[in-house]
């Protein structure tokens, strides 16, 4: 019976593969194609991942993201990889070149010049991307964002914006996306929907539109962003009859503080979480996950925990793209009664602080004062647990005002 093998890289294009991926996130290469290695002439016995199997039939569209697994754990960031088409250098010929006053200099051996390739001149090793990690501070709202420690490449992004309510209130704005890691340029599909979400918001909000029907038309403005993606050609696929395209997808998770009221929005499992100033008071989730794991919880087939343990959790039935089932944009308003700070997220974080009561216990107590530092912080706590996956947070302050002072929505 013939069997399928998945390399430890792309046989197209070369960029490192996940455990369980089903196609290169980089270049599309079908890897349920991939040939199990011929085994006439073993120097060694290796260990290598389980041959994939069936992928399991469910009564409704999804997306499939990777679990986390304990089989993934690492003890640290590495280093990006060397060049492979990099020759060692003769340590009796080779001399390095100094970097000259201003130069990039390589993250690896703090020594060498980058050349306009991103590899250093001297070590060879590739050096970070741009998006491997971000960092933003606007005003009162933060947000931060890493690769982690088991992806290639960060498939996150995030906005952040302020403006002004028609009255000359502020209303802030924060904006998470998560790519789909199973589909075609997953990256740029986050990157799009998030800029797309804000510009709507930016628009709406000074002109009188309520925060959550400013919302809800947000999230239909980055679905069309997504789409759009979907008519553009990517990359050449040449004869490979392996390589595939499929439509450009990700998740989005919004909050807007604006006239007293707090609004979020969502598609997919990324979540929102209201941390009160007070911790005797309880934290609480504001989202509710477009989920295998929500759907079989909801239906009473499952209990929480066993359903969040389960291999399929992370197949999400609500997406970003042109593939998308149903577009369905959740949107939800509150006003709190007291002062608090929103935590909108990946599940690259939440997976390891999945319950309110976790995220509270993990993010500082001085947030409200200090959003970039409690974003940095719960972004390490991730990484601390084993960084499967891209994370991305944002920390947004929510201050209620004194009573009798008037509010633009009541």
């Amino acid at each position: 019976m013939s069997q399928t093998h998945q390399p430890a890289a792309c046989p197209g294009c070369e960029e490192p593969l996940e455990t369980g991926d089903l196609f290169c996130g980089a270049c599309g290469y079908d890897l349920s194609a991939v040939p199990e290695p011929p085994l006439d002439h073993p120097t060694i016995e290796m260990a290598s991942p389980a041959a994939a199997g069936p992928e399991p039939q469910l009564p409704y569209a999804v997306r499939t993201d990777e679990p986390v697994t304990a089989d993934d754990a690492v003890d640290e960031y590495p280093l990006p990889a060397p060049d492979p088409r990099a020759a060692e250098p003769d340590p009796a010929t080779h001399v390095a070149r100094p970097p000259a006053p201003g130069a990039k200099v390589c993250v690896a051996c703090r020594s060498g010049r980058v050349d306009g390739d991103g590899y250093c001149e001297n070590c060879g090793h590739a050096q970070p991307r741009e998006r491997d990690h971000m960092e933003e501070e606007l005003g009162s709202v933060s947000a931060v964002s890493d690769r982690g420690l088991r992806h290639h490449r960060n498939e996150d992004s995030f906005a952040l914006s302020s403006t002004a309510l028609p009255d000359g209130s502020p209303a802030v704005v924060a904006i998470v996306c998560d790519g789909v890691s199973s589909a075609t340029r997953p990256d740029e599909a986050s990157a799009a929907a998030a800029a797309a979400a804000n510009e709507a918001l930016l628009a709406a909000l000074p002109q009188g539109t309520h925060p959550q029907q400013a919302m809800h038309d947000a999230i239909l403005a980055a679905a069309e962003a997504v789409n759009s993606l979907a008519a553009e050609p990517g990359p050449a696929l040449g004869d490979d009859p392996h390589r595939h395209q499929n439509a450009p997808a990700c998740t989005l998770v919004g909050a807007i503080s604006a006239g007293g009221l707090l609004v979020v929005g969502w598609v997919g499992d990324s979540r929102a979480y209201w941390v009160p100033d007070d911790r005797t008071t309880a934290p609480a989730r504001l989202t509710e996950d477009d989920s295998w794991a929500a759907q079989m919880v909801a239906a009473r087939l499952m209990s929480e925990a066993d359903a969040y343990a389960d291999e399929r959790a992370h197949a999400i039935t609500g997406w970003l793209g042109a593939d998308a089932y149903e577009l369905d944009p959740h949107t939800a308003s509150f006003k709190p009664d007291r002062s608090g700070v929103v935590v909108v997220c990946t599940d690259g974080l939440w997976n390891y602080a999945e319950a309110a009561e976790e995220m509270a216990r993990v993010i500082p107590a001085d947030a409200a004062e200090r959003p970039l530092h409690s974003a940095q912080v719960l972004v390490g706590h991730a990484l601390d647990g084993g960084g499967h996956d891209n994370v991305t947070v944002a920390v947004l302050p929510f201050a209620v005002e004194q009573q009798g002072a008037g509010s633009a929505y009541n």
